[in-house]
């Protein structure tokens, strides 16, 4: 007698006869794989204007690095240019309060031969501006200053300026005859030339 099957229960569908539990069907893998490529590609795609842009960035930045260099360099000379002025200005009022110096002696000297009597005697007069003369000239040869010589050497148009020619027979063309306004150097410098008188055929 054939037993009645419940109204829930459905028969079981019988496996193929040889088949395994291998030869059941595998999940579909072929799109999630196309879905990572996909991803990873957009991934590529996004870091790649930022991997061009780094060469950009590193050149402002070296650019801005530069130009503050400069800058401060700038600044630096300028300070520097400043300081050497200030310097040089500084040595010159030196050597100008130096010979000042040296030159106050000279300058008693002279209101002492003013403060002298009218009826003076002349030799004590003269005596006194030799002095000072003697004075003076010392004082400019330790500052390096030297007179030029003129009389009896060669008309120099380095050194000297002619004011005028006469003929001369006892003089050689060319010879200062005479020296009007001594001339001055000062070490390799020419402070002034002198004026001199030039001999003529």
């Amino acid at each position: 007698m054939a037993i009645p099957l419940d109204n829930d229960e459905s028969p079981e569908t019988p496996a193929p006869a040889g088949a395994t539990a291998d030869d059941a069907p595998e999940t579909d893998v072929s799109a999630e794989s196309a879905a990572e490529a996909s991803a990873a590609q957009a991934d590529l795609s996004a870091e790649a204007p930022a991997a061009q842009a780094d060469p950009l960035v590193d050149l402002l930045r070296e650019k801005d690095a530069l130009q503050d260099r400069l800058l401060r360099t700038a600044a630096e000379f300028d300070n520097y240019r400043k300081r050497t002025d200030r310097e040089r200005r500084d040595q010159a009022n030196t050597l100008m309060a130096d010979a000042i110096e040296e030159l106050l002696p000279i300058i008693d000297d002279l209101e002492r031969a003013l403060e002298a009597p009218v009826g003076t005697d002349g030799g004590v007069l003269r005596a006194g501006v030799e002095l000072i003369h003697r004075q003076m000239t010392e004082l400019l040869l330790r500052r390096g200053v030297k007179p030029i010589e003129a009389v009896g050497t060669d008309f120099d148009p380095h050194f000297h300026q002619a004011m005028a020619h006469e003929a001369s027979p006892a003089h050689r063309e060319g010879e200062v005859m005479e020296e009007l306004r001594k001339g001055y150097t000062l070490g390799n410098r020419l402070l002034r030339p002198a004026m001199v008188k030039v001999a003529k055929a």
